[in-house]
């Protein structure tokens, strides 16, 4: 047993000689979490994923996944890509059938049939018939019959409707909450994430920009509001500032009290994230817990 499910020391992954989709990564994710990936388009969210479910290989760097390599543990992973890959000639009946046979010892196949059967879907309907939501349903139910330590999903709710993503959010909270799982999902959802996640990683430029619980990485934050000019926040870190009206709000993280000419406000996790991506040099955070070890097991 580990209580780590995922570490990455200066992790990277380079596409031929032009593309580096992650660069110099290092975090570390305790067991248990239900971590949010979040970042803009080809930050390197799926090729994080895609990395930790042992389908690509590092360039350089290391990562372990549940204290070994993630091909040693994929047998204690689910994943489910962006583009829910089933065979498109089975029905369902024969696809959740399939899930049992390659996951001997480990099927739940009450969890299964209960996610699959939620929306209504036909069993005997064709995988290739079935519109974008419902194979989502499939491939969560096949991910969550599993019954894997690590789940990794890769913008798993994208093509649900509102509905949908709500009921499905709430089967996969409840059966993580009730096996321990770790959960690792990236989606564009912000409000949704705030919910439902008690951890973050903020992928941008092919680096981790924020790591840590969001709890603490939002009270690590202040947004600060006055008339006061930029310079008077110097001794603050200082993520983003602009002029509203007359005046000027700024997202700090204070180095000690903020003076009382300044309207001091907790920011919103959206707040938070908004102004890291609209200024991505602005100095990374990692909270403690969240930094990787000097070393960590080859992938």
């Amino acid at each position: 047993m580990t209580d780590t499910a995922i570490e990455a020391s200066a992790l990277t992954k380079r596409y031929g000689r032009r593309h580096t989709a992650l660069r110099d990564c290092s975090f570390r994710l305790p067991t248990g979490r239900v971590c949010a990936v979040v970042g803009p388009n080809g930050a390197g969210k799926s090729t994080l994923l895609a990395l930790a479910a042992g389908l690509e290989r590092p360039t350089d760097g290391t990562l372990t996944v549940l204290g070994t390599s993630p091909a040693e543990a994929r047998a204690r992973i689910a994943y489910v890509a962006q583009s829910k890959p089933l065979y498109p000639q089975l029905t369902v009946a024969e696809t959740l059938r399939l899930g049992a046979e390659l996951n001997p010892g480990r099927w739940d196949a009450a969890v299964a049939e209960r996610v699959a059967s939620g929306g209504g879907l036909d069993r005997t309907a064709r995988i290739r018939t079935l519109s974008g939501g419902q194979r989502t349903r499939v491939a969560l139910a096949l991910a969550l019959g599993k019954r894997a330590e690590l789940l990794l999903l890769d913008e798993p709710m994208a093509d649900l409707d509102p509905l949908a993503r709500h009921q499905l959010m709430g089967t996969l909270m409840a059966e993580a909450a009730e096996h321990g799982t770790t959960v690792v999902m990236s989606s564009h959802i912000l409000g949704e994430l705030a919910d439902a996640c008690d951890h973050l990683l903020l992928v941008s430029e092919g680096g981790i920009r924020l790591g840590g619980g969001i709890d603490d990485l939002v009270t690590a934050h202040a947004l600060v509001t006055g008339v006061r000019p930029a310079t008077d926040l110097a001794p603050h870190t200082v993520v983003e500032s602009r002029a509203t009206g007359r005046g000027l709000t700024a997202l700090i993280r204070p180095e000690g009290p903020v003076g009382d000419d300044w309207d001091v406000q907790e920011p919103s996790l959206e707040e938070l994230l908004l102004a890291h991506l609209r200024v991505p040099d602005a100095p990374a955070l990692l909270t403690p817990g969240t930094t990787a070890a000097p070393s960590a097991v080859t992938s």
